[in-house]
């Protein structure tokens, strides 16, 4: 009987010792290093199980699977899978979901904190020689304590991100509506009854939910004009939650006092992108008031080993026949 066969279909291009040493010998594993879904044709045919990281796998490419008895997500979201048609062919969809939780959460603050000190808009002023050397050139900043920062989605990272701005002395205000009651007491936060009413009260807005029909550009223009004059939107979650083509006008009016994104809805970003304009046209607000990070806030040399070895992990169990955790479909 041939020995079962793992491909990785992207990202991992090294020796692949954490998986080696997850699934030990009996194992065939092959990692594609594709860059695009159409270079797993003729690739993933054979495979028992499947590992993917950045790609899509859409509905050609699981038609292809003969005999895959699973697909991981190695990574927390899982919007780039066909989870659905992967079940109607009975092949479960899992992801990782605890693997870099606190590197997110610490991204997240640490973006908040770039824009609500004015150490990014600072920094890149000076370095332009645009203003003088004085604490003046950040006025007006405010004092973090007793602010609201507004939680949108309370998993583990919205949590973690929670715990992080109360130690600060922030107030947290969240609104997920998929969280049982009590929460809000249990950790000592403030749940919204809707997504208007904390985007009314949120002096920075993070968000943390998964993308999702109902969550694609939820935060748009509209979404945008209730937040008080001089808010910051940080997001860490996914790119399509906001429609950043409406964060130009908002950061001009004064309405967004600053912006941290680490993901985009198309990443690499095309030039001609409006945020991207702005961002690198010094003469708009978002020249100075927008920080971009490359889709890294997951990224530590930690979480990427403990990534990799629950994926492995993960199809380790499933060819052994025992349940499979993580299950999304």
């Amino acid at each position: 009987m041939a020995e079962p066969k793992v491909v990785i279909t992207d990202m991992m291009e090294d020796e692949l010792a954490p998986e080696r040493e997850v699934l030990g010998g009996g194992h065939r594993l092959e990692a594609l290093g594709a860059r695009r879904e159409e270079e797993l044709a003729g690739r993933v045919e054979d495979a028992d199980a499947v590992i993917v990281y950045q790609l899509p796998v859409s509905r050609p490419t699981i038609e292809r699977l003969e005999r895959c008895r699973v697909i991981v997500r190695g990574g927390v979201g899982y919007d780039k899978v066909d989870r659905v048609f992967a079940r109607e062919r009975g092949i479960p969809v899992a992801n990782v979901p605890d693997y870099c939780t606190e590197e997110v959460a610490d991204s997240a603050l640490g973006l908040m904190l770039a824009l609500t000190r004015g150490l990014a808009s600072l920094n890149a002023r000076l370095r332009a020689r645009e203003v003088r050397w004085s604490y003046a050139e950040a006025a007006p900043l405010r004092r973090l304590r007793g602010r609201v920062l507004g939680i949108v989605g309370l998993g583990r990272i919205g949590t973690a991100t929670a715990l992080r701005a109360k130690a600060l002395g922030m107030e947290v205000a969240y609104y997920d509506p998929y969280k049982p009651p009590g929460f809000d007491k249990a950790l000592g936060l403030r749940q919204a009854a809707t997504l208007e009413e904390l985007v009314r009260g949120s002096w920075v807005l993070s968000l943390h939910c998964p993308l999702t029909p109902e969550t694609r550009r939820m935060i748009d223009a509209r979404t945008l004009s209730l937040l008080a004059p001089g808010a910051f939107l940080v997001n860490t979650a996914r790119g399509a939650i906001v429609d950043t083509s409406a964060v130009p006008a908002a950061l001009a009016s004064g309405r967004l006092a600053g912006v941290g994104l680490d993901v985009l809805e198309s990443e690499p970003p095309a030039e001609d992108d409006p945020l991207i304009r702005a961002w690198r046209d010094p003469r708009h607000p978002a020249h100075s008031r927008v920080v971009l990070t490359p889709h890294s806030a997951f990224y530590s040399e930690e979480s990427r080993l403990e990534v990799r070895t629950k994926a492995a992990l993960t199809c380790l169990r499933a060819l052994a026949g025992e349940p499979i955790p993580n299950v999304v479909n």
